[in-house]
């Protein structure tokens, strides 16, 4: 299958890949390694039916991070979103899809890259769940990557409810663990709240700054997904419409 790229619209508030990194945007970090766009580019191989992350240097502390040339991206869609982990409109985007897009992957038709961010830290009763959230991703990103999926898989599953405490970083631990992520550093990245800098700038470039390899001015809300540059602003619990939309996309 031939495709070319994607955007998802938002809602809340508001066969190897040789990754190649054009214009540097906003100041950021320190960066996990493997996130040098700001979020995770997943891949895939038909012979191997593998899941895997494409390795980047991590952002240097006062570095840049720089976007994904997706016109190197070889016979490949690519999906990118835009997402909070106490989100409930992501929840809905990503158990509705996760089956197609991880078949996809397996089949080397389409590229996925994960930009995890922080909207929703007011939600949580104080703990900024959000933010703990996508700085325990991040360190799965560093440590761990090509477990990346499947934690990103169990944190929707295992998603709490807005306006709750979220879940606790011991929770998120044996969330990760039993996802497939078995680094020891990922316990201590979590404790000190390593990459929560990281997330913070991210969170900041997308709502104030234009979102690359897109026409969007800026994010307005999650999840915000694009796909070769054009918005999905369909249901997000329609398997049939999303797999539509991409279709379209690799054949125009």
């Amino acid at each position: 299958m031939l495709i070319s790229g994607i955007i998802v619209g938002a809602l809340a508030l508001v066969t190897a890949v040789t990754l190649i990194i054009v214009s540097s945007v906003q100041p950021a970090g320190p960066g996990p390694k493997n996130m040098a766009s700001g979020g995770i580019l997943l891949q895939g191989s038909a012979s191997t039916s593998k899941i895997t992350a494409v390795e980047t240097k991590a952002v240097p502390a006062g570095g840049s991070t720089t976007p994904t040339d997706q016109k190197k991206l070889d016979k490949t869609v690519n999906i990118s979103v835009y997402l909070d982990y106490q989100c409930p409109y992501c929840n809905q985007f990503e158990t509705t899809n996760e089956a197609q897009i991880s078949t996809w992957l397996k089949k080397g038709a389409i590229t996925y890259e994960i930009h995890p961010i922080s909207i929703l830290d007011a939600s949580s009763l104080g703990t900024k769940y959000s933010t703990r959230s996508a700085n325990a991703a991040m360190c799965v990103a560093n440590y761990d990557p090509d477990s990346f999926l499947a934690v990103n898989t169990s944190f929707f599953a295992n998603q709490p409810a807005e306006g709750s405490k979220g879940l606790t970083d011991e929770k998120l631990k044996s969330l990760i663990t039993a996802a497939g992520a078995t680094s020891p550093d990922i316990s201590s990245c979590i404790d000190d709240g390593t990459f929560k800098g990281f997330v913070a700038d991210q969170t900041k470039a997308a709502l104030n700054e234009k979102l690359p390899n897109s026409s969007l001015a800026k994010l307005t809300g999650t999840p915000t997904v694009i796909v070769n540059g054009q918005a999905y602003s369909g249901s997000l619990t329609d398997a049939a419409a999303f797999s539509s939309f991409v279709t379209s996309q690799a054949t125009s």
